[in-house]
């Protein structure tokens, strides 16, 4: 077997952060969605309170369903995405991790924050350069939108304590399978 060879692209200049439906539905065990997750909900409230001390884009992403015809062979698939309704409480964020009011909140229906919404169009309003996703989960909706970032052309970090999943080895194969092919993979503390 060849060893596919791959090299870092860094974050730029101008880097925005792309935090990925740490709303409660994902990151409360007693949500059919959720799961335990306290180090990586601790590990973005700092990245984001790095990302605003730097005066950087903080970006948050929700999924929402307002009508049944919304996503519905994925609601199919996963039942549990049914509870994602307008102004509950399961797409709101806790206090310690909620967008500031002049932040974008990115409503999605699908997998990756790109797909279907204006994600890219705010990106290039703000002119931003790279992007250093976070958030809940990585299988999913982390690599998805991950995978969308270099596919918009945006050099692509995964800030590795600040992503998790339900599934250790799916966590774990994803984050590897991301650093080989679409972003780099790094420490928080590593970034900024």
């Amino acid at each position: 077997m060849s060893t596919l060879v791959s090299h870092p692209t860094g974050i730029g200049d101008y880097p925005a952060l792309v935090v990925v439906d740490m709303c409660k539905a994902f990151i409360e065990p007693s949500s059919p969605l959720g799961f335990e997750c306290e180090d990586v909900i601790h590990a973005n409230i700092n990245l984001v309170k790095k990302f605003r001390l730097n005066n950087y884009p903080v970006i948050f992403t929700t999924t929402v369903y307002s009508n049944e015809a919304e996503a519905s062979v994925f609601r199919s698939k996963i039942p549990a995405l049914n509870i994602l309704e307008p102004e509950s409480d399961a797409v709101s964020f806790m206090q310690d991790l909620a967008p500031l009011e002049d932040e974008i909140i990115i409503e999605k229906k699908f997998a990756s924050a790109f797909f279907q919404t204006t994600l890219v169009e705010s990106l290039i309003k703000l002119q931003v350069d790279s992007i250093v996703v976070s958030g809940v989960t990585t299988s999913g909706c982390v690599r998805a939108t991950a995978v969308d970032s270099l596919q918009n052309n945006f050099s692509t970090t995964v800030a590795k304590d600040c992503v998790g999943d339900r599934d250790l080895d799916a966590h774990v194969a994803n984050l590897h399978d991301l650093k080989s092919k679409y972003a780099d993979v790094i420490d928080s503390i590593l970034i900024l």
